[in-house]
Parts: C-alpha cells; structure tokens; sequence
C-alpha cells in the first residue's frame, strides 16, 4: 500500500477552470494557526431548482422527515495531473488509486488544520467522493471509502518529503492521515461547472448545496458533506450532462 508520499493535500490553489476548487499542498496558509484549529464544523447544506422532485423522492423514502445536518460523507480533492514540489511530482488520479495494492492508500499530506480535524473526524466505513482538482476540467470522478481511522502521517518527519513539519514531534504528532479504498467510478464525471449551477439555484431557493463547502471553502482539499449534499451529488449521475 504505501506509495511515495507525492499525492495531494495540502495547501490551495483554485481550480484551473472555476476559481473554487483546488487539491492540497499549501492549503490555506492565510489563516492563522488559531483560526484554522478553532472551528472544525462547516456551516450546514440546504436544496435547488430542479432539486424539488428529488427531495419529494427522499421524503417519502423516510416518511417525510427531515434529516438532520451531521458530516458522515467526505469529498478528498487530488491533482490527476503532474505537479512538481520540492522535486516531488504531487499527481495522484483515481487510476493511480486503482493500481494500488488492494486498491487501497494512505491520505498523506494534509497541513491545514481544519482539513486534518475532519480527517480526523472520519469513522470506518465512511464514503467520500474522490474529486480531481487544479486540472482542466475538475470534478468528481469516483467513490471511496474510509478503511483506516486517523494515524500519524508519516511524512511529517520525513525531511526529504515536501510535506515534512520540523516543528512536529513523534510524541505529539501535528499531522493525521487515513487510509482510503476505491469503491467504484461514478456513472459519469460530474463537473464542477454542474455542480456551481446546482449550487447558485440552491442559494436562491434554499436546495440542499445552498452551502455546500466547495463554494464556500473552495481551498479545503478535505471536505464534509451532509447527507443531503451527499445524495443529491450522487444523484447527478443518472442524469445526461447539460
């Protein structure tokens, strides 16, 4: 399972095509310390036009209850495409993550403390979007899953790493990763183009994206999802591109 520690996250550069999103390897760095560790908890999702039928869907699948706002789905952003830091190339696609053994890596990397807090908050068996960043056309392109609760990242001790904290301690560890296995490709690529649509309707008529962090956190390469959020993204696969 272990692979050069060259993916991800951690730090922020928008997306190439929609100034909102972005992989990891500098996230943030804006923020102070103390601002970053402080609040762990993204504001909650709301719906869309067009989101309506869907949410009758959900509805009568739950008796019509509203579900309550809790974090129990993930979106993990990695560059597909070559990127060199520190002489390190940080290109990680979902087809890389195929070819791992067992299908299966660890999420290394992260050095923004928001997005180490909600790896951190990650429980066994949660699923995440595996959503391709800072290229031409970003956007979620499959399903992963949480195979590894948060441990030590390792490359924060290692020195010839570009992620390597000289500040980190071994009996106090800055930094977490997690372990991720490929569940499968989406029926289709969703844009992130699609989904800014859906999320500009849901802020005028209160849909489940209305605050959707990957417009209003665009730089986390490591975001939660309500169930909402989840379902509707997911939705989208079933539907023709426009």
């Amino acid at each position: 399972m272990p692979w050069p520690s060259r993916k991800r996250d951690k730090g922020a550069v928008a997306d190439k095509k929609e100034p909102d999103a972005k992989v990891a390897k500098t996230e943030e760095t804006q923020k102070t310390e103390e601002e970053e560790e402080k609040s762990t908890k993204p504001p909650a999702g709301s719906s869309k036009s067009g989101w309506k039928n869907w949410k009758k869907a959900k509805e009568s699948d739950s008796g019509g209850e509203e579900s309550k706002q809790t974090y129990c789905h993930w979106l993990l952003k990695s560059e597909p495409e070559s990127r060199l830091e520190k002489g390190v190339d940080m290109k990680f696609s979902i087809e890389d993550l195929k070819a791992q053994p067992n299908q299966t890596t660890f999420w290394d990397g992260v050095r923004n403390y928001q997005a180490r807090n909600f790896l951190r908050a990650m429980k066994l068996g949660q699923q995440a979007f595996f959503y391709h960043s800072n290229c031409k056309e970003p956007g979620i392109v499959g399903i992963v899953k949480i195979v590894k609760e948060a441990y030590p990242d390792h490359t924060q001790f290692d020195q010839k790493d570009p992620h390597y904290d000289s500040s980190s301690r071994k009996e106090n560890p800055k930094w977490s990763m997690v372990d991720v296995q490929f569940v499968r490709m989406t029926k289709r690529f969703i844009p992130l183009s699609e989904i800014k649509a859906h999320h500009l309707a849901h802020k005028a008529d209160g849909g489940p994206l209305k605050n959707m962090m990957l417009f209003t956190r665009q730089r986390l390469s490591i975001q939660p999802l309500t169930q909402e959020e989840f379902d509707f993204v997911l939705s989208l696969e079933e539907e023709k591109p426009h």
